[in-house]
């Protein structure tokens, strides 16, 4: 590969072979510029789908505590997610001289992997909810007709909206810098804390602020375990389309991105209370996931 340099740093198989087509351009001034497009076209497209809302939605709708609350808002909102995506492949064609699709891995075992992460913690959420969800209050958002009418979109959304991030974080940001870098500090702990960061949103969280973002931090770095491990982006993947599914389309808190939510919380993100026990039983759910498919990379 052009570039290659006999001293760049090994990592065991097949988090290797997951790396190598990083290993022709490591520089970072490479790695910064591509950040610079990346965050340079999403937010080109976040402004321009800004704009659209701005002439869909009334006057005094379109605010910090309420965006994403109707179907149709929070739809554009995680299509919104498409210009991360398509800023990532303008990044690693320009300054790396590769293909998109290089930082998923081998295709048909990122696909194996999607569904396992997916459907593993799906159905975890979803007994959880059947022995958690008659104590919570649980109120109805969308009529189910309506629900079922706007879930196939937007499942595409949730899928457009984790598959960006996980091309950014787990995709681009983990193989330059595991390609340039030996330790796990840099490759694996500093995208997480990045990860959890870009989450902090105390206008809607309260309080709970800094527990979602130590929470996000910490779900980054099990992707983190198993895009290394699996060498896909398969399982990370698959546990952030699950996750967010359940949370966008299931069951939302009340308030804002809730529009696409079949049952909402008679509280909101911002309650210290339930909603910080329950973010630290996502996190349990989440904790249980994880080993279990780190248990299932194990045994091959």
């Amino acid at each position: 590969m052009q570039g290659m340099d006999p001293r760049l740093p090994r990592h065991p198989p097949p988090f290797d072979a997951f790396v190598a087509p990083a290993r022709g351009r490591v520089q970072l001034w490479r790695l910064g510029g591509g950040l610079a497009v990346i965050f340079a076209v999403h937010f080109a497209v976040a402004a321009g789908v800004f704009a659209l809302l701005v002439r869909l939605v009334p006057p005094g709708r379109l605010t910090a505590e309420t965006i994403g609350d109707t179907p149709l808002v929070m739809t554009l909102l995680l299509f919104s997610f498409a210009g991360l995506a398509l800023g990532t492949w303008g990044a690693v064609r320009l300054l790396h001289r590769r293909g998109l699709a290089s930082l998923i891995g081998h295709g048909p075992t990122a696909l194996r992997h999607f569904v396992l992460g997916a459907g593993a913690l799906m159905a975890v959420n979803l007994g959880a909810l059947a022995l958690v969800g008659p104590r919570l209050g649980l109120e109805p958002n969308l009529a189910p007709q309506v629900w079922l009418m706007w879930l196939p979109v937007a499942l595409v959304g949730v899928l457009v909206q984790t598959g960006a991030e996980e091309l950014v974080f787990r995709g681009y940001l983990q193989q330059q810098l595991a390609a340039r870098f030996a330790s796990p500090l840099l490759w694996m702990v500093a995208p997480s804390l990045a990860f959890g960061l870009l989450h902090h949103d105390p206008v809607n969280m309260g309080a709970n602020t800094w527990t979602v973002v130590a929470l996000t931090g910490v779900f980054g770095l099990m992707a983190a375990d198993l895009t290394a491990r699996s060498g896909t982006l398969g399982l990370a993947w698959g546990l952030h389309f699950a996750n967010n599914c359940f949370a966008l389309l299931v069951v939302s808190p009340a308030g804002t991105l809730s529009g696409l939510a079949l049952y909402g919380t008679p509280f909101g993100l911002d309650d210290t209370t339930v909603m910080r026990a329950l973010l630290l039983g996502d996190l349990a759910l989440l904790l249980a996931v994880w080993g279990g498919c780190r248990l299932v990379l194990r045994r091959g």
